[in-house]
């Protein structure tokens, strides 16, 4: 497994770790899972001087191969950061095991009693880019899970999550888990990632997140099921029934927080009949707070081409176009949109019922700020990606959706007829 020039032998080891560690974990308690995650954000703290070092090396690493200032903020890691990858460990060894929980139990006339109820899902694979925090979220959510996790990070966060990693291998080790339940691919070699991908019958689901051109090519090339998405490419729709100063603050908020993450706004969409007033006043909100508003109908920083709806920029830049009523702005998203988070700021109750029930997006907002897309937000502690697929998992993928079930049935010697 050393050797790193031979990929398809330290993969094919990996793999036969991880399947045998899964077997483990499918009936480990809950009080080991939980003492482990603990003890992990225990070893993150701690070693939190080591963390920001070996993140600066990432950070110079990317600085020389041109990394774009939005995947620079992902790649970073702070004091503050840090703290939210060991709080975020803390929330996942808080909540509620899943394995084994009952979803539904019936009997049946025949005498039978059946349950259904959660199983893990077995090996993970996790293909990210950038964010090194994806590290801890991917290994704790999918231990919570009863899952074993082979986690392929990006190039330019090696350092970072080798730390990382660590400091998981360390709770595992302090509960008495099988260290190879997460388990960090230890080369750059995108040949690792190849490998991943056709490792039908010893990863169950890979999970990729990052840009489009890796979540690209994994849905194209993978041999075994994926949760993902392609883009998130967030619209905000304001209606002529948006209260004014909760639209200025929620537009500001959706797209300037930050800018780097799939939760950020990138379309505006403004109903007529405000346009000239409370539309243009949000246009001046974002130019005054240095973002680029390529606009339709208003008065933005430039110009809105054909091609600046439906892109994801993750930048401030934002692309703003003037549309009829909601059934436009439904229109507009249903065409140009990603089916990640779109957000309707109204306090028309039927306005919002019709966008909510005519959009099909895995995340639907009102009167909220798309930046709240993401599974610690939601209670889940912390997320392994957002999911837009319509089988298996949508929105946020926390523990709970890293589980699949089976059927427990039980009878007293009963016989079909």
């Amino acid at each position: 497994m050393k050797d790193l020039d031979d990929i398809p032998t330290l993969m094919r080891a990996m793999g036969a770790q991880a399947r045998a560690a899964a077997r483990e974990l499918a009936f480990a308690s809950a009080a080991r899972k939980q003492a482990a995650l603990n003890a992990a954000a225990d070893a993150v703290w701690a070693r939190r001087a080591e963390i920001v070092a070996a993140n600066a090396e990432d950070l110079a690493h990317g600085a020389a191969r041109g990394l774009s200032p939005a995947l620079t903020d992902r790649l970073m890691l702070d004091e503050g950061r840090i703290r939210g990858i060991a709080e975020g460990l803390r929330a996942v060894a808080g909540q509620k095991d899943p394995v084994g929980e009952v979803i539904a139990e019936w009997d049946r006339p025949s005498g039978l009693h059946i349950r259904r109820v959660r199983t893990p899902l077995g090996v993970v694979g996790v293909i990210y880019e950038s964010r090194p925090n994806v590290t801890a979220d991917a290994g704790a959510l999918c231990l919570k899970a009863g899952n074993a996790v082979i986690l392929r990070g990006g190039s330019e966060s090696l350092n970072s999550a080798r730390l990382l990693h660590a400091c998981l291998v360390e709770g595992l080790r302090a509960a008495g888990l099988p260290e190879a339940a997460i388990q960090l691919v230890p080369t750059r070699d995108r040949a690792a990632v190849s490998e991943m991908l056709s490792m039908v019958g010893v990863i169950d689901v890979i999970v990729p997140r990052g840009g489009k051109g890796l979540v690209g090519l994994v849905q194209a090339e993978a041999r075994v099921p994926v949760f993902a998405h392609l883009e998130g490419i967030c619209h905000v729709y304001v209606d002529r029934a948006a209260d004014p100063d909760k639209a200025r603050a929620v537009v500001l908020n959706a797209k300037t927080r930050r800018t780097g993450i799939c939760g950020a706004a990138e379309c505006l969409l403004v109903h007529r009949e405000i346009a000239a007033g409370l539309g243009q006043q949000i246009v001046d909100d974002l130019k005054a707070a240095g973002v680029e508003v390529r606009a339709r109908g208003l008065t933005g920083s430039k110009a809105a081409e054909d091609d600046d709806f439906g892109k994801e920029f993750l930048d401030m830049i934002i692309a703003a176009k003037v549309v009829d009523d909601v059934e436009a702005a439904i229109e507009h998203i249903r065409t140009h949109g990603s089916q990640h988070t779109d957000c309707i700021l109204t306090e028309d109750d039927a306005a919002a019922e019709r966008f909510f029930t005519r959009l099909d997006s895995a995340i639907l907002m009102r009167n909220a700020s798309t930046q709240f897309a993401d599974g610690g937000e939601f209670g889940m502690g912390a997320e392994i990606g957002i999911a837009t697929g319509r089988i298996h998992a949508r929105g946020p993928v926390g523990a709970e959706q890293l589980t699949s079930f089976k059927y427990l049935v039980e009878g007293d010697g009963t016989l079909r007829p």
